[in-house]
């Protein structure tokens, strides 16, 4: 009796919870009918407005099965909602940008290398490496269409054209071109996108970038990849991380959007000044294109093709009003800009048609032709001089090369003894690594100093050694072999040879060690007048990247050991180690 009654209270228990189940849904039914009867009786639509009309563009969409999927859950969400609940805008939204991003949707491409060649020939001088990787691109493309794309990095200093150059790339390819600027991005979710949880949450840059071009396969320029910082609010490097690997790269997540996305079919660019403060792992997912400075002859012919055209064009002048002659040009070039790219020598054509254009709006129309002697007239005293470095040798002062952002430069090393307890001194605001190689030349001279005639007491003396341009930081190892001709100079009196240079790191048996950024560094000691370059051994490689016009105008000499380039530099010391 006592188990049957226990199986009845049960029984009894289980039918009292459905029954109380059945009449909340039943209840809940009752009151949804009766609030459509009154909002029909009001006026108003008994379901939400908006849920049909989106309903209808999802079904013509064309979407991958898992977003269609994400699509049609927020959808039935919304379609259960009153209009009035503020849920409702934030799954509305999603789906707008569901609807509006080009998942399938893809501009064709224009295959044809010899009509991409001109493109790119028209639009931009030189750059030769840059051209022919994308020809190589569109070539590989043409074999293999579902080839996945490389992702480049040009590298140079400020206004060689890395920018306009991926906007050529997108009209030789026929895609669409988008730009994002990294500079100063420091919060990950400009590139991931915010969680639908926050209030004023959006997707990422990368997804927006594509919404805006309307097709998944743009040429997509990440500028200025080398100025990103990181901070409290992540690291932007690290999610680009994902975007810029194509292995990875078919299944990028965006944290708003929450389904993935394929990126494989863009073409991405990035661009920096340099590669130093990249990190690693993301420097290794990238192709490497150094765009180095122009030359003087390279800066002459882009300002004849594309600058004076354009400006002159801004300012609504036209040949009959204003001509350019080429030594004027090579003037401006010379004595009022000094940089690796164009922007300054486009700034300055500028002025002067703008000069032109004010003459012409007071009434004087007379043909104008820009020619040396009228440039002082048009844009002031000269503001650089390229003389030589030196007219005659100095003693303890070596001439080195360097490089820098803005493209190659030439720096004096000046030494000088003087009484003391045998300190060296280093001026010039000198980083650690030039500090240290100052020190290194100290000891191997030290090491020789019996060889090269040097009879002095280290330890009552004082070496000062000062690299001019005080208020300029400087750093790298590539000063070694200079300040080694500069302080053996000095103690023994004998003067360097004014129009050379030299470049290289020193160790402590005296081998010169291979440094980078030759091309840059020895255009600039073109633009300075040197006559004679000394480089490491192993940097030989470097010089066919020269162009064969400044092979002709350079003589070029390679050293293995610090002491092959002393007696080049320092006359008459030879006949001291003999």
């Amino acid at each position: 009796m006592e188990k049957e009654i226990r199986i009845l209270k049960l029984r009894n228990k289980i039918q009292g919870q459905v029954r109380s189940e059945i009449e909340k849904d039943q209840k809940e039914y009752i009151l949804k009918e009766q609030l459509k009867a009154i909002q029909k009786e009001l006026g108003g639509d008994s379901e939400n407005p908006e849920a049909e009309e989106l309903k209808e563009r999802i079904l013509k969409k064309k979407l991958p099965d898992q977003v269609r999927k994400a699509a049609d859950e927020e959808l039935d969400r919304l379609t259960r909602m009153h209009p009035g609940i503020p849920e409702v805008a934030v799954i509305r939204n999603y789906i707008e940008w569901i609807l509006s991003l080009p998942w399938m949707e893809s501009t064709k491409d224009k295959l044809a290398i010899a009509r991409a060649r001109s493109v790119l020939e028209k639009d931009h001088y030189d750059l030769k490496d840059v051209k022919e990787r994308m020809l190589e691109f569109l070539a590989i493309r043409k074999l293999n269409p579902q080839g996945k794309a490389p992702i480049l990095c040009f590298v140079g200093p400020p206004g060689v054209g890395k920018t306009s150059m991926g906007k050529s790339i997108a009209r030789s390819l026929g895609r669409k071109f988008v730009r994002l600027s990294l500079g100063g991005v420091h919060d990950e979710a400009e590139i991931r996108g915010h969680r639908r949880t926050y209030i004023g949450a959006m997707p990422g840059k990368i997804i927006q970038g594509l919404k805006e071009a309307g097709s998944n396969n743009p040429v997509f320029m990440l500028d200025e990849v080398d100025k990103i910082g990181s901070d409290f609010r992540g690291d932007p490097t690290s999610a680009l991380l994902e975007v810029l690997d194509p292995e990875q790269n078919y299944s990028f997540r965006d944290n708003y959007m929450n389904v993935p996305f394929d990126l494989s079919s863009v073409q991405f660019i990035t661009t920096a000044n340099r590669l130093d403060t990249i990190p690693s792992p993301l420097k290794d997912r990238m192709e490497i294109i150094r765009i180095p400075g122009y030359t003087a002859d390279e800066k002459l012919e882009i300002a004849r093709r594309y600058l004076v055209r354009r400006q002159m064009t801004n300012a609504g002048l036209t040949g009959k009003i204003l001509r350019f002659r080429k030594s004027g040009i090579r003037q401006i070039i010379s004595c009022y800009t000094r940089e690796a790219g164009v922007r300054e020598l486009e700034r300055t054509i500028g002025k002067i048609c703008r000069k032109t254009a004010m003459r012409l709006a007071e009434g004087i129309d007379d043909l104008v032709i820009v020619s040396p002697s009228r440039l002082h007239e048009f844009l002031g005293p000269k503001k650089f001089t390229r003389e030589r470095i030196g007219d005659k040798p100095c003693i303890g002062v070596a001439t080195r090369l360097a490089w820098t952002p803005a493209g190659g430069e030439v720096l004096l090393i000046e030494t000088i003894i003087m009484e003391g307890k045998g300190e060296l001194l280093l001026t010039g605001q000198l980083g650690e690594v030039m500090k240290e190689s100052a020190r290194a030349a100290l000891s191997w001279i030290r090491t020789h100093s019996i060889e090269y005639g040097i009879n002095l007491n280290f330890e009552k003396v004082n070496i000062h050694l000062h690299v001019p341009a005080g208020a300029t930081p400087k750093d790298g190892p590539s000063a070694g072999v200079a300040i080694t001709i500069s302080m053996l100079s000095a103690l023994t009196r004998k003067p360097v040879v004014p129009d050379m240079a030299v470049t290289g790191e020193i160790s402590l048996q005296g081998k010169v060690m291979p440094v980078g950024g030759i091309k840059e560094k020895i255009l600039g000691a073109l633009a300075a007048g040197i006559s004679k370059v000394f480089i490491p051994e192993e940097n030989g490689r470097n010089l066919d990247e020269i162009p064969e016009n400044i092979r002709r105008i350079m003589k070029f000499e390679l050293v293995k050991n610090v002491q092959d380039a002393i007696p080049s530099f320092i006359p008459g010391l030879k006949e001291v180690h003999r």
